[in-house]
């Protein structure tokens, strides 16, 4: 077995790499071009050639730059709205048989606060959503070609792997290095926000779960349990004997991109898969910087 991973060095694509190995896979790894000679998914040329020599039997597209903000619209547009449409085009040209899976976002949808699920409506909201729901639509399309075409849409997750631009980094790593601190305070925007706190590693056992069946091509991959930042909180600074309230400062005026967002994962579920990894256990990863 053979499979591409678009975006490898990212955590989704270092946990699937590791599931892969483990289920005697060989993975093609393929990232942001450094040289001319790189594979560069923007480019047709470049993605066809590579998936004609290498005939794979998966590839997965986890390749984005996972940020709302304007400024990446068109670094976004380029990963990940054509950088779909050059993988499906040169799958159905050159490897017509190949599973693809595309992955996609909790945050393209409509929010009412309430769990989200595949019927939900879409929502342009921002350019990175704009760019997921190009890209599901790329994908609806060449299904109807005939392509073995897989979404997964997906809510908050997390790992040791992290960068501390990604809120659930930057708590864990104030609280490992809380005794070198000094009077440093941790500033956080809105404690009340709910999301999912899931490991990237049961993330990409999901995706394997769900390319790995023939009846459900679509399916919003996420616990289904959300708790606030404030609960994080809590659970972090417990883990080491302290108080939150004594090191994080509230950032005044910060308004949040949602005040709620929890999957509805009913269906992955009916596929035999749930996340085997707590908030806590989580939390615990992280700190102690373990990559598993």
């Amino acid at each position: 077995m053979k499979a591409i991973i678009f975006g490898s060095k990212g955590q989704d694509g270092f946990y699937l790499t590791k599931l892969l190995e483990e289920y005697h896979t060989e993975v093609i790894s393929v990232n942001r071009p450094i040289s001319p000679e790189d594979v560069d998914i923007s480019n047709y040329n470049s993605v066809a050639q590579l998936i004609q020599s290498s005939s794979p039997d998966f590839i997965f597209h986890f390749a984005a730059n996972s940020t709302t903000r304007h400024e990446a619209i068109f670094e976004n547009e380029k990963i990940i709205s054509l950088g779909t449409i050059n993988i499906l085009e040169a799958v159905k040209v050159h490897s017509p048989s190949t599973k693809v899976f595309i992955s996609g976002s909790g945050l393209q949808f409509e929010n009412h606060g309430y769990p989200i699920n595949e019927k939900e409506l879409f929502a342009a909201k921002d350019p990175y959503s704009v760019c997921r729901i190009h890209s599901v639509y790329a994908a609806r399309y060449f299904q109807s070609l005939g392509l073995n075409v897989y979404i997964g849409y997906f809510f908050n997750h997390d790992s040791p792997r992290r960068t501390e631009r990604h809120l659930a980094k930057k708590i864990t790593e104030f609280v490992r290095n809380i005794d070198q601190n000094g009077k440093t305070k941790l500033i956080i925007g809105d404690i009340n926000v709910v999301k999912e706190w899931t490991f990237a590693k049961d993330i990409a056992s999901a995706v394997y779960t769900l390319v790995n069946q023939d009846e459900i091509h679509e399916a919003v991959i996420g616990s289904g349990k959300g708790y606030s930042v404030k609960d994080f909180l809590e659970i972090c600074f417990n883990l080491v004997g302290k108080d939150w309230k004594d090191f994080v400062l509230i950032q005044e005026g910060f308004v949040a991109d949602y005040q709620t967002l929890v999957s509805d994962p009913s269906i992955i579920f009916s596929l035999g898969w749930s996340p085997a990894v707590s908030i806590t256990e989580l939390a615990e990863l992280m700190i102690k910087g373990k990559v598993e």
